[in-house]
């Protein structure tokens, strides 16, 4: 371990420092390195990560079963997960520009896959949330450092088809996740969807020691007071917003005490921005990265990618198992068209990303998603034909295909490599805190929507604890109401990311070949 902590570029020896910008193509001097291999390998660990958010979805009833819990303590298996993932990203990020993203990958891999192991283990909700937030841990050292690489390795005009391997990857994962998931649930049972991470994790992580290159590092201090003031605001604000519902938002005392955690929460917030503002040292977020335009924009954008693509899935998996009768298998089915579409679009998209302004790509995939959800509610019925659903998942499809890459290559095409590991942290935290805001957010809104179409079931939590068994028929209509009513949700969350890329300046390889479309 010592040893792969202190290693660099075997090429130029212990080097503790690099900060030129030649040094960001420092493995390319190498004739035997070869960029692609090594994005391959990064990729493969992103992939398991998404997979393993997609599999929880589909299982969500069959967890809620075998462990005897409701569905907002279910919840708290993804947003546990997914505040763990959340609130280290922006220092994790540094701590691949400090000991080598290489290195800090690998760790993370061996974290994320023990994690799993353990999650398969677990007996009781409680344990399982817990095992999920060291998952979601591992997941936050591995996340910023495959786009670290990608920024470090890859020249600026051919970035966009580096970023096209992650929007391939997520639209493959979008169809392996459920399925497999499905497969898993209504087979061996729903653990095994974290005991099939352990052979996974075991080969990323001999192909990732041996394909990826050791970069040359920076010395960095890291803000402990800014990450303590991250975690604690954020904990507040989606502990606040998720379990209001439980405390009863309706009466005098219980929204008092809900109303101030989040307040408090969104005071650490601001304290947390006002100090890395006034931090002498080395914030823990380089406010100078928002003075690009397109870096701030794509921020906002995938904030609200980030909670739209969590919040969704939860009642569109709900619904179909509890009112349409789908096995988990069959319900997760459902996806094949989203993934094929947009596994198929991804490639295609990376090559324009390098060539046309990111504005238009990332706009029309942003408004297809929104169009999409919107679509999709309208026919989520207890009769609605099964062919109708797919349509507008096929549209989901086309917006995974779209957006992903222009996003995420605006956001890091103009960083100086010497912050390319602060920029990777600052955009996958974004992406994470809307998730984590997204699925407390869909929590909320499912429990009080079922609460007032169902309230003769006992409401929100009774009528959800009887979707997960048989839910009666008299019951599918307003459960069926309460589903397609949180779909709005994301729906309109994603309209806040839409407006942001329709303000996407120029990337400066396209002003200097004069490239204007």
């Amino acid at each position: 371990m010592a040893d792969l902590l202190t290693r660099t570029d075997p090429s130029r020896g212990p080097a503790r420092r690099s900060t030129a910008p030649r040094h960001a193509m420092a493995p390319t001097e190498h004739p035997d390195f070869r960029p692609w291999p090594a994005l391959w390998a990064l990729v493969l660990g992103f992939f398991m990560i998404l997979v393993d958010t997609t599999i929880v979805s589909v299982a969500t009833p069959a967890i809620m079963t075998g462990l005897d819990a409701d569905v907002n303590a279910v919840i708290w298996v993804t947003s546990a997960y997914l505040l763990a993932y959340a609130v280290p990203l922006l220092i994790t990020g540094r701590l691949g520009d400090r000991f080598g993203p290489k290195n800090m990958y690998l760790i993370g891999l061996v974290v994320f896959t023990l994690a799993s192991l353990w999650c398969g283990l677990t007996g009781t909700i409680g344990m399982l949330i817990t095992a999920r937030v060291a998952q979601g841990l591992g997941a936050a050292l591995m996340t910023p450092q495959t786009m670290a690489v990608i920024t470090r390795i890859f020249p600026a005009d051919q970035r966009g088809r580096a970023m096209s391997l992650w929007g391939a990857v997520a639209g493959v994962a979008t169809l392996v996740g459920p399925v497999a998931g499905g497969l898993l649930v209504d087979g061996p049972g729903w653990e095994w969807i974290f005991f099939i991470n352990v052979p996974v994790g075991v080969v990323a992580f001999v192909l990732a020691a041996r394909l990826v290159p050791a970069l040359p590092t920076a010395v960095h201090r890291f803000d402990l007071v800014g990450v303590a003031l991250s975690a604690i605001g954020l904990f507040c604000v989606v502990f606040g917003i998720q379990e209001g519902r439980q405390y009863d938002w309706g009466t005098i005392a219980g929204p008092l005490h809900v109303w101030m955690l989040i307040a408090f929460g969104l005071l650490a917030l601001v304290a947390f921005v006002v100090w890395q503002r006034v931090n002498r040292g080395e914030p823990l977020v380089p406010l100078g990265l928002f003075r690009d335009r397109n870096f701030s924009l794509a921020n906002l954008a995938i904030t609200s990618v980030g909670f739209t693509v969590t919040s969704q899935g939860f009642p569109l998996m709900l619904y179909a198992q509890a009112v349409r009768g789908l096995t988990p298998t069959g319900s997760a089915l459902l996806f094949v068209p989203m993934a094929v579409i947009s596994g198929g679009l991804a490639p295609f998209v990376g090559r324009l990303t390098d060539r046309m302004h990111p504005r238009y790509l990332a706009g029309f995939g942003l408004l297809c998603l929104s169009v999409s959800l919107i679509w999709l509610s309208h026919e989520m019925t207890p009769d609605s034909p099964m062919w109708r659903l797919l349509l507008p998942i096929a549209l989901l499809g086309v917006a995974n295909g779209f957006m992903w890459s222009p996003l995420g290559t605006s956001a890091t095409r103009n960083l100086p490599p010497s912050r390319a590991g602060a920029g990777a942290g600052v955009y996958n935290t974004t992406r994470q805190i809307g998730a984590v805001l997204g699925s407390a957010s869909i929590a909320a809104l499912i429990d009080a929507r079922l609460a007032a179409e169902l309230p003769s079931a006992g409401g929100g939590a009774g009528a959800t604890e009887a979707g997960v068994g048989k839910l009666p028929e008299a019951l599918h209509a307003g459960f069926s109401t309460a589903m397609a009513q949180a779909m709005l949700l994301p729906a309109l969350v994603v309209l806040v990311g839409f407006v942001a890329v329709l303000f996407f300046a120029l990337p400066r390889h396209l002003v200097k070949s004069g490239d204007a479309h």
